[in-house]
């Protein structure tokens, strides 16, 4: 055995080994999760527009289905099924969409669809919604 080896042999016999006290250890842990506190207020706002882009996505399809439906039958449906429609299953419903879609208001000449959180993103007391008219006019009526 080369010379460092045998060093190293003797201090784990003896019970002594360079390490990391758990005192330091501690103190780099508290330092990163004050670090994280900072930093994860300021990306909710980041989230809820990225969950938000869910709702204008989903309405976006409806509008596409209501146009299919009124050059077809000359009139918009109040029926999500009728259009073909498929609403995946919530988070509270064990599924992984945020918003739950519904018609509104449905017209021989117009549309109304509405796009409501079912959860409260950034716990406000305020559900994030959405709607979509015949004109393709989106609008976010009540912000997160």
């Amino acid at each position: 055995m080369n010379k460092s080896v045998k060093i190293i042999v003797s201090r784990l016999k003896r019970g002594m080994v360079r390490a990391y006290s758990m005192t330091e250890i501690l103190i780099v842990l508290c330092i990163i999760g004050i670090i994280l506190l900072m930093v994860l207020p300021n990306q909710t706002a980041i989230i809820s527009q990225a969950k938000s882009i869910e709702a204008q996505a989903m309405l976006n399809q409806v509008y596409g289905l209501q146009k299919s439906n009124f050059y077809r039958f000359s009139k918009y449906s109040s029926n999500l099924e009728e259009l073909g429609f498929e609403q995946e299953l919530t988070v509270d419903e064990g599924g992984q969409a945020v918003y739950k879609i519904e018609i509104i208001d449905a017209t021989n000449d117009s549309f109304l669809a509405r796009a409501t959180s079912v959860s409260d993103l950034d716990s406000d007391g305020s559900f994030n919604t959405w709607e979509i008219d015949h004109k393709k006019m989106l609008t976010e009526v009540i912000k997160e």
